[in-house]
């Protein structure tokens, strides 16, 4: 009996160990700016508004799958995004450029505050928001729990 007590206080704990450590193959991720831009990009997928012209660097997770994601955005020049909601809860940051983000139900420039890189914000779920970048592109990182969507409030896609 003190035999078997031994053996399943020693091999229960080390199993555990190895189920825990096969559900996350790579723990730790560290990435370096040059290592960020070394991943292609896609267009404006899943996360985003939608609206042409947009890149997206995935660098963690999965935004259409259950989980914590984070993407990386480079918004164009010049791009006016109308107001629309996403469904789960994100933080952001903007990494370079100047950000133009407001909250509402339309785009509306007198609720536009200008973010500048270092700066964070939030898009609390199912929260219309809009945004616009000025005469340079724009680079945010937005981290939230998908599965994550885009719906446009009242009339207009991105522009």
């Amino acid at each position: 009996m003190n035999w078997f007590k031994l053996s399943a206080s020693v091999f229960v704990p080390l199993l555990l160990l190895a189920v825990g450590g096969a559900q996350t193959p790579n723990p730790g991720q560290r990435l370096t700016p040059s290592e960020i831009d070394s991943i292609s990009p896609t267009g404006a997928g899943a996360g985003t508004s939608g609206v042409g012209g947009i890149q997206t660097r995935l660098l963690k997770g999965d935004p259409n799958k259950p989980g914590l994601y984070t993407i990386q955005l480079t918004i164009p020049a010049n791009t006016r995004i109308e107001a629309h909601t996403h469904p789960d809860d994100r933080v952001a940051t903007v990494v370079s450029g100047t950000w133009q983000i407001g909250y509402g139900a339309a785009f509306d420039e007198k609720k536009l505050k200008a973010l500048v890189p270092g700066s964070f914000y939030m898009e609390p779920p199912s929260v219309a928001h809009f945004a616009r970048t000025g005469n340079t592109a724009v680079m945010v990182q937005i981290t939230g729990y998908g599965p994550t969507g885009t719906t446009y409030v009242g009339k207009g896609e991105g522009k």
